[in-house]
């Protein structure tokens, strides 16, 4: 049994040798397929995370706000929230406490908050200058800096009104003046701990969570919330949840029909060479039938061919399709994927059959071959 199968696949390699060029055509066509196939799977199970990853570059997509409309949050509440949230797919959490207050006799608000959480979970800030680092320094807002013709470095004097209900006047410095094109341009940004200090209270108005989450994720962590306290309020921001999962369905759908559509191709380039390959063999067939060589025997030989190339030219597609999606990965979203070891094996599986059913056709005309027919040169 052992020298059998020896002298077969010694057979199918022979067979393979002698015609080079048009085998080299068929596994070029099969790795160019593998290759399509196997970096779209990858880049297709790498999009969630790295369309998340984008949209989180967008700012937050969860905010909590009391039940009560006379409510608070408070830092109970607050670990009560972070609690809930995986750690692995917390990106950034700024809580919020928001407050009048005059500046030359004129009001503006002043929103307190973590100003790491608020840097992490909103990277799309453009900021002109520098985060607050110390004490008594402040960010903002770009239609603030214009109305008042602030500077970087300049002093401002706020006046707050205290939890007693005192007036409270403190200068601070402008280390930033932010810009987003959004309602942030219109607010003064400076650390709870400041704020705090000056209004004497510390409970939240706010928490806004950017949380690295599709839809269903999302709206999970949301009811989780809501069942631990049922004096929060979690409201995903459906805008931003809407469009990340609208554009990551139309990128999986277009990653499957190219696939398809590639694996069609293939398939016709094998089975247009295999077919140029059994009309070169047709004397060398109709020998082989001659001298007794069965229907299965002439099956056999060239699904043998087929699976070979199938498995070589799915293993060289895996290598490249990986390079492949990695390249796409990096240019699109400026992030690595990870090489994902099952889709070896699937790779090169689907291949081989993608190859086999590519020989199908060839290998019934093979059969077809009259011995007596193709030896007297007709």
């Amino acid at each position: 049994m052992l020298k059998k199968r020896n002298m077969y696949l010694k057979m199918v390699m022979a067979s393979l040798s002698r015609r080079k060029s048009r085998m080299l055509t068929a596994l070029l066509a099969i790795a160019m397929g593998a290759t399509i196939l196997s970096g779209l799977v990858t880049i297709y199970y790498d999009i969630p995370k790295q369309m998340g990853k984008a949209f989180r570059s967008y700012g937050a997509n969860l905010l909590v706000i009391p039940t009560g409309a006379d409510e608070k949050i408070s830092y109970e509440q607050l670990k009560e929230i972070e609690e809930v949230i995986p750690a692995d797919k917390r990106v950034g959490i700024a809580p919020y406490i928001y407050q009048n207050t005059k500046i030359n006799e004129q009001p503006y608000i002043i929103a307190g908050t973590d100003l790491e959480g608020a840097k992490a979970s909103s990277p799309y800030w453009l900021i002109n200058g520098d985060w607050p680092s110390q004490t008594r320094q402040v960010l903002v807002g770009n239609e603030i800096a214009k109305a008042l013709d602030l500077s970087l470095g300049e002093k401002i004097s706020l006046v707050t009104a205290k939890s007693t209900g005192e007036d409270a006047t403190t200068d601070f410095e402008v280390s930033g003046i932010v810009t987003t094109g959004g309602k942030e341009e219109e607010l003064i940004f400076m650390s709870l701990t400041d704020l705090s200090e000056i209004i004497g209270r510390t409970d939240l108005d706010v928490v806004e969570c950017s949380i690295e989450a599709n839809k269903e994720e999302l709206e999970k962590i949301s009811a989780d919330i809501a069942a631990k306290d049922a004096a929060l309020t979690p409201r995903p921001v459906r805008r931003v949840t809407q469009s990340q999962d609208l554009v990551l369905n139309k990128l999986q759908s277009l990653v499957w029909i190219v696939t398809f559509i590639v694996l069609f191709i293939m398939m016709i380039c094998v089975s247009t060479t295999m077919m140029a390959v059994v009309t070169e063999r047709r004397k060398e067939i109709g020998l082989k039938k001659a001298l007794g060589a069965s229907n299965k025997g002439v099956i056999m030989d060239f699904l043998g061919e087929g699976m070979v190339l199938g498995i070589v030219g799915g293993g060289l597609g895996t290598v490249f399709g990986y390079l492949f999606a990695l390249q796409v990965s990096m240019s699109v979203f400026a992030r690595k994927v990870s090489f994902l070891w099952p889709l070896v094996p699937i790779t090169i599986l689907v291949s081989v059959i993608i190859t086999v059913l590519a020989c199908l056709y060839p290998v019934s005309k093979a059969v077809d071959i009259e011995p007596a027919l193709v030896l007297r040169g007709e």
